[in-house]
């Protein structure tokens, strides 16, 4: 730094020196302090310039520093510069000072490994992938004609007007946008926010529910595009109901959504494409579908027409195959009286041939068989079957002997009475009735009186008292059954 520190001019203040003087005196000093340097690092906003010139970012937790790499040491490159890639590259500090920035020249460049971010990425996707969650199995069809389209995306940026510009040109619809940020540490939240706010409208509300989602941001570096690679997102992203589609980035830019959305689209532009059907291809569709319903319908009517032409040149011959036909009936009709008469002067020669055989010998010589065994097997019967009615005969009578001892009316016929109480049952005892019981007498001629039992059953009445003679009742003749009465 001696040409910066100078002696003071003649007003005793230090000398004023330009800004170009100061900003090459600070390269020189950079540049001879740091003339060669090692720097490990992550390569970050990767640029491979049209001249040949490729500009980065060398990057680690806490820092970064921009680089270059000039046009005749990019050959010489042992590794291509890639985003997210680490190296270990080999150069000098200088600066720019049209911008009063620093950066390295980077003459030599080796790879160190991938980038911390990349690696802690990757074991994310692997994990996610482990779950199921890129399964096209599980991937929602996008609707062929949606009605309400909704974006997710800043509402100040370029893709928000080229999505709109583009989904006006194809498909009338309603758009419907939800305002979040698209970078920075909130941006994961917000997207995760309007993910499920979309979800959660229901079908015929106020606000009309999308049938299709649009998740879009412009190109940028991975820093950039980072907050998509969020795993809550992800896993708001795969819970959705909702078809989403994950446009972020340019084509050569992935994230973590879009190996968990339902369609991924190289651009913002592309993805209101996918989203959303040509109404001009549309029409031209349903016209060309109805001129091949007329033409078809047109073939099918002249093809009837010709096959009805066809049969009415047929039908004109009608007298001549009827006349045919009558032909051959009166060939056949003329046939028939003699073929009836050879018919049955034939049938007349058989039942001659068979009758001769035929004597009523034929029919007398069977019945006489018969006849014969009938003899035979009433003889061997005969016997047994008088045996067995004798056998039966006499048990019948044992039988009839046997009814007549059990008949319990039979002792009545010799003097006996049958006495039965109210509910049926037969008195074997006198003792047993009760007096004042009511009883049934059943005589032999089958008459059947009533009567009440006067005092207690089988005790002799007490004797009347004289001090009151009273007149007495003449007795019945016969056995004393008074006390029944």
């Amino acid at each position: 730094m001696t040409d910066v520190a100078t002696p003071p001019d003649e007003t005793g203040n230090a000398k004023a020196y330009s800004v170009s003087e100061l900003a090459f005196a600070l390269k020189r000093t950079l540049e001879d302090s740091y003339g060669f340097v090692r720097l490990r690092g992550e390569l970050s906003k990767v640029t491979h310039h049209s001249n040949g010139h490729v500009y980065l970012t060398i990057k680690d937790e806490k820092a970064a520093i921009d680089g270059v790499v000039w046009k005749g040491s990019v050959r010489g490159l042992s590794v291509r510069p890639e985003q997210g890639l680490e190296v270990i590259v080999t150069g000098k500090i200088t600066t720019y000072p049209q911008g009063s920035r620093y950066q390295i020249v980077i003459e030599s460049m080796e790879a160190a490994g991938i980038g911390a971010l990349l690696a802690q990425l990757e074991r994310l996707k692997q994990r996610l992938a482990a779950e199921g969650l890129f399964e096209p199995s599980r991937k929602k069809a996008l609707p062929e004609m949606p009605a309400v389209v909704g974006v997710i995306t800043s509402p100040t940026g370029a893709v928000i007007r080229d999505i709109l510009h583009r989904i006006r040109d194809r498909w009338p619809c309603r758009v419907i946008v939800w305002p979040v940020v698209v970078q920075g540490e909130a941006a994961a939240a917000q997207v995760c926010g309007a993910i499920k706010g979309f979800n959660a409208m229901a079908p015929g509300g106020p606000v009309p529910r999308p049938d299709v989602l649009i998740v879009a941001r412009g190109g940028g570096s991975v820093e950039d595009l980072w907050a998509f690679n969020d795993e809550t997102l992800a896993r708001t992203v795969a819970e959705g109901t909702i078809p989403l589609i994950s446009a972020v980035g340019h084509e050569t830019d992935t994230t973590l959504i879009d190996f968990v959305s339902d369609r991924r689209a190289p651009t913002p532009t592309a993805a209101a494409e996918m989203a959303t059907p040509v109404l001009a291809e549309l029409k031209a569709l349903v016209s060309d579908l109805g001129g091949r319903m007329h033409r078809c319908g047109g073939r099918v009517v002249d093809e009837r027409r010709g096959r009805i032409e066809h049969a009415d040149r047929a039908l004109k011959r009608i007298p001549d195959l009827v006349r045919l036909a009558e032909q051959r009936f009166d060939i056949v009709s003329g046939r028939l009286g003699a073929g009836l008469a050879r018919n049955a002067a034939a049938h007349e020669r058989d039942l001659v041939r068979v009758a001769s055989r035929l004597s009523p010998l034929l029919l007398e010589r069977p019945q006489q068989v018969q006849k014969d065994r009938l003899d035979r097997l009433t003889v061997r019967l005969e016997p047994s079957v008088r045996r067995r009615l004798e056998r039966l005969s006499e048990r019948l009578d044992g039988l009839s002997k046997l009814y007549g001892s059990v008949d319990p009316d039979r002792p009545l016929q010799r003097g006996f009475a049958r006495v039965a109480r109210a509910d049926g049952s037969l008195v074997h005892a006198g003792a047993s009735l009760a007096s004042g019981e009511a009883v049934a007498i059943t005589f032999g001629d089958k008459v059947t009186r009533q009567a009440v039992i006067d005092g207690a059953g089988g005790a002799t009445p007490p004797p009347l008292t004289p001090a009151k003679p009273a007149k007495a009742r003449p007795k019945p003749e016969g056995p004393a059954q008074g006390d029944l009465f």
